[in-house]
């Protein structure tokens, strides 16, 4: 029965789309982290003297600080947003494909 069931989903065009949105939404997320990570990791590694920029005239802090601030705030929200739309949209879109299969 189980195995059926998973058969009809499999084969329903609309859990073919959600995996295909789902999968494409991640994929762009995922670029984004590795752009914001490993951006940061390379102005560490090639230019330090950047990131040891004072922010200011009589300033102490550097400006590599914040950035790395920025990093942390970055991906908080880039996981809040993945997170709400996978609660409503996606966890909505998969339900509904369910109830088709189990009629």
């Amino acid at each position: 029965m189980a195995q059926e069931i998973w058969e009809r989903i499999r084969a329903n065009p609309k859990f073919q789309k959600l995996v295909s949105k789902r999968n494409n939404y991640s994929i762009v997320m995922s670029i984004l982290m590795i752009i914001a990570y490993y951006g940061y990791i390379l102005l560490v590694a090639f230019d330090k003297s950047f990131l040891a920029t004072k922010m200011g005239s009589g300033m102490v802090m550097s400006i590599g600080i914040p950035m790395g601030v920025g990093v942390i705030l970055f991906t908080i929200i880039l996981t809040w947003i993945y997170v709400r739309r996978a609660n409503t949209e996606f966890d909505a879109d998969a339900e509904e494909i369910i109830k088709e299969a189990t009629k």
